[in-house]
């Protein structure tokens, strides 16, 4: 595995460990937090961070593991399927 890729996952994992596997531990908290009981708060709250998380783990991918050129792919000259 290349060198960011394993972070780059670790990253991308942390929403769903803390919508699936923190939810039991959220749940037993009884606060509310602007007006939404804490449980819903918590899902609303990694439902909005998901995409800025996600998208740290894309830069840190690219940032360690850059795309090939030259390799056929997408951003070619455009003379493909010509």
């Amino acid at each position: 595995m290349k060198k960011g890729t394993r972070a780059a996952l670790l990253l991308g994992a942390v929403p769903f460990v803390m919508l699936v596997f923190a939810l039991p531990i959220a749940n037993r908290e009884h606060p509310v937090v602007l007006g939404l009981p804490f449980l819903l708060f918590w899902i609303l709250a990694w439902v909005a961070l998901t995409p800025a998380v996600l998208y740290a783990a894309y830069r840190l991918e690219k940032k360690h593991n850059p795309p090939d050129r030259g390799d056929g792919g997408e951003g070619g000259d455009g003379s493909e399927g010509s």
